[in-house]
Formats: C-alpha cells, structure tokens, sequence
C-alpha cells in the first residue's frame, strides 16, 4: 500500500509526503492501495531493550497457564497496541526460581523460538544473576540454543541483609514463587552471599566468552562510577537502568550506552528512590528509553517529556525508535528512511492515539478511526 499525505517523522523532523510499503519495506513508490493519512503522524515504530511485561500474560497466577502460546500471543497484541514493533523480552535465569529461574528460561526460550505467528518481532534477552556460579555452563548453553543476541547481568541477592546476619526483605513470598521453605530459600541466598569473592573472575570469564561469540553485554542497576568501569572492562558497553547520576554520567563520558526505564519517566521517579530518569534525560544522560514492566507506558514516557518541555516530541521519540535501534546495532529498523524495514506507528496527533502498527509491512494492529481510513 501507500501513504499518502501524511506527516513522516524522517531522521531530521517531520515532513510532508507520500511512502509505500513494498515487500516488508519502505520504498519511494509502489504499485499498492493509497490511503490518505492526512492530518496523521507515521512515526518509526518503538524498539524496546527491555520488557518483563510478558510475565503477566504467561502466568497471571502462578501455575495457572501451562501452554505458553497463548501467552505469547497476548503479549504481541499488547506489544503492537502499544506502537512496539521490536521488542527485547527479558527473561531471568536467576535464583529466584519460578517464572525467573532457569527451568522456566529454558522452557520459554524454547516456546518462543518455536511459536508461529507472531505479529511483533519479539527477541530473546537473557538476564544473568551473578551469583549463580554453578549454573554458568548451563546458561551459556542457553544464550547458544536460543539465539539470544543480548544478555545482561544482575546481582539481586540481598547482601546488605544477608551480611548483617538478618532476614532478607520478602523472604517468605519469594520462597513460596520459587517452590521452596523460607529456611531453604534463606540458606541458598546464604549460599550465594558467601560465594560473592569468588563471582568477579567468574563472571569476567564469561562475558569474555560470551563477547567472543558476538554477544551484545549490559549491566543492571549500576549504582556508582566504580562499578561501572569495572562492567566496562568485562565487555558490558550498555548501562540498563544506572541507579545514581554518578553511574549514568560515567557511562555517558565513556561511550558507553545508557538506558532508562519508561515507568520511572512517566511517574516523574524511581519507585525504589534512586535517580529519577527525567532529570537524566534533561542532563542528555540517557540514549533510549525502555518499556521495563509496562508497554504502554513508552508512549506515555514521549509524552510527559513533550508536555514537560524537557524535550520536543521528535528528539522524544528518537528514544524510543532510533537511539535503541543505535544501541543494538539494528541498522534496517528504527528510522523512515527508503530501504529500511517497514516497522512504522500511525499516531493521532490530537489524542496520541496510536491507530496502527506495523511490522515489516504487515498489519500488527489497527483500531478505531485510523482503521476507518484504511478500509474505506
């Protein structure tokens, strides 16, 4: 088909014209349908590096759904009402077991490499817990089966608690998700508490490794300039959701990439009383800007940065479309430019109503008067 009369966000702003979709591409001119989209946006569709929203369509309640294809395809209708063409789906291999713990990593990784259908392009990122020492090689198998091109680091054992001799915070609920006692739970996060000398050579090998075979590496919650640095050498060039303004800036002065979290920009703050990523963002510390457990809440993130003048909504929506498609090296995706994937948003301006995505030219999602336009 072919858009005709609409206003396309280009690299350089927005501009009056016509594109047409050919073969899962933009192209100058085609043989399609025309579809007057006047008075409507295209925009390059939203590419998300990190989503855990997929959790609640797999498993609303625990152990409620045993086939994961629904799931899967619950989780690509919201990803495409949301505007996301492209989305990282972050999936733990961590000892907190459950939907987190690698049974499940497995398990899922499997079902999405196998499930026909689905209108996104939804990616595998597989989120390290550091400490699990001993579980290294089965990880590393699999990043392999799967084809996850991304992985990321995390150490969420709750040292402060455990050094101090004391109950860890949520103790009891995190046991009863991973299928364990408090008292098994508490000794195996013990476990891993005691271990901790043993983790940086450990996991400075693996990234290594993982480097090696064209991985793309990031770290989670850095929380000073130091242990940023130390990611830095490990191979880890991306910055996921740095916990302090020293963490972000040092990322920034290194070239390294930093990516904030929607919900955080939409509220205005952390939910956890760490760095608030607007005021990052206002510093120009930060190249995307990542749906982390709530899809929609990327659009709404480019909204309350227009509203707030922070930034206008062209440099917004770059965060969300071609700084992530810069960070992972998607070099066909996140830009309307002729010759790059068809991956595109029609957007309402007077309501930021997102009407229709698609992905590679195909229909993903379509509703309301925007539909109206298509069809007559």
């Amino acid at each position: 088909m072919k858009f005709c009369n609409a206003t396309l966000l280009a690299p350089d702003g927005f501009v009056s014209g016509d594109i047409a979709l050919v073969e899962g591409k933009i192209a100058e001119d085609g043989d399609g349908r025309e579809i007057d989209l006047a008075g409507l946006w295209v925009l390059p569709g939203m590419i998300d590096l990190h989503g855990d929203g997929f959790e609640r369509h797999i498993a609303p309640r625990r152990g409620a759904l045993k086939d994961l294809s629904p799931g899967l395809h619950a989780a690509d209708a919201e990803l495409a009402s949301s505007g996301i063409t492209t989305a990282m789906l972050a999936q733990f291999f961590s000892w907190e077991g459950g939907m987190r713990g690698p049974d499940f990593a497995e398990r899922f990784a499997t079902a999405l490499r196998e499930e026909p259908g689905l209108l996104t392009d939804m990616k595998l990122q597989l989120r390290l817990e550091t400490h699990l020492l001993e579980d290294y090689a089965r990880f590393e198998a699999l990043v392999e089966s799967s084809g996850a091109p991304y992985v990321v680091f995390n150490d969420h054992v709750p040292h402060d608690a455990l050094a101090k001799g004391k109950r860890p915070p949520r103790l009891t609920g995190q046991a009863l998700k991973a299928g364990r006692n408090p008292e098994t739970h508490h000794a195996l996060l013990q476990s891993l508490h005691d271990n901790r000398d043993a983790v940086p050579e450990a996991v400075s090998a693996l990234a290594s490794r993982l480097a090696a075979k064209g991985i793309f590496l990031g770290s989670h919650d850095d929380n000073s300039a130091e242990q940023r640095a130390e990611w830095r050498v490990r191979g880890a060039r991306l910055s996921e959701f740095p916990e302090t303004r020293e963490a972000a800036a040092a990322a920034k002065a290194a070239g390294d990439a930093v990516v904030l979290g929607a919900p955080n920009v939409v509220r205005g703050n952390s939910h956890k009383g760490n760095v608030s990523a607007t005021d990052l963002l206002r510093e120009g510390l930060g190249d995307a800007i990542a749906s982390d457990y709530h899809y929609p809440a990327m659009r709404q993130a480019v909204s309350r940065l227009v509203a707030q003048d922070i930034l206008p909504f062209e440099a917004a929506w770059k965060l969300v479309s071609e700084g992530p498609a810069d960070v992972l090296g998607f070099a066909d995706r996140g830009r309307i430019e002729i010759g790059k994937r068809a991956d595109l948003v029609v957007m309402d301006p007077e309501t930021g109503r997102i009407g229709a995505t698609f992905v590679a030219g195909k229909i993903a999602f379509m509703a309301g008067p925007i539909a109206a336009r298509f069809l007559s």
